[in-house]
């Protein structure tokens, strides 16, 4: 009884570390919207995004609606988006997106993270040609008939679309995320998430044991508090 209990004690605060990060991610989000495009919604369709994205992880909207509060303080810290590349053990490109407020802090504990887990932090363009960056779109299959409206999805800038059971994932080329998003503000189709990711143009496989190396590396990244999100190639 006692080792089941320890498990699912450590499953639960497992799920709530990746809640908190995910809170914290949008947060910033939030944050950076508010500050480039004011604290209204409706004329702001970057806010208007990361309240979607902020929906998506069931974040509550007191805690939303206090990040926009927040984020119209002169007080709250001004974040800057950083992308820092590298390579991961085993010669795995990593790209790594933060939002910071000290940018020297941050790419002191990105080197770090890399150094320790046998990784190297590049230069900027040393990894990032091996991605190519583009609009994901992600939606529950009960929201949304992709066949009845396929034909408007492609006009919209949907060049790949993936069906699963538990999801439906359109992706679009970074130049038309734009277009998209107003394309679904248009027919009230509202995703789980929207956001622009690094997409490998080619994958890697490895043994175990080397994998688990790189996830480890991987995992260090992501429990930084500046980092947002980290793209990597493994298959």
């Amino acid at each position: 009884m006692g080792r089941i209990f320890e498990k699912r004690k450590y499953k639960m605060f497992a799920r709530y570390d990746r809640m908190s990060k995910a809170f914290t991610r949008i947060g910033k989000e939030i944050s950076i919207a508010v500050k480039q495009g004011g604290p209204n919604p409706e004329y702001n369709p970057k806010l208007r995004l990361a309240i979607q994205n902020a929906k998506g992880v069931n974040m509550p909207k007191d805690k939303i609606e206090a990040a926009i509060k927040r984020a119209s303080s002169r007080d709250e810290k001004d974040y800057q988006e950083i992308t820092y590349e590298g390579y991961g053990p085993h010669g795995v490109p990593i790209l790594v997106e933060c939002a910071t407020d000290n940018p020297t802090r941050t790419v002191a504990n990105i080197r770090l993270h890399f150094s320790k887990h046998g990784g190297s932090l590049g230069t900027s363009g040393s990894v990032a040609f091996m991605f190519e960056r583009k609009g994901v779109f992600k939606f529950d299959p009960s929201q949304i008939d992709v066949d009845e409206i396929l034909l408007d999805l492609i006009d919209a800038g949907a060049d790949e679309i993936e069906r699963g059971e538990e999801e439906i994932t359109v992706y679009t080329k970074f130049n038309e995320f734009g277009q998209m998003q107003k394309f679904l503000e248009s027919r009230n189709l509202e995703a789980k998430s929207a956001e622009l990711q690094y997409i490998p143009t080619t994958t890697k496989e490895l043994p175990e044991e080397q994998l688990d190396e790189v996830l480890k590396c991987i995992e260090a990244l992501e429990s930084d508090d500046d980092v947002q999100k980290v793209h990597h190639n493994l298959a």
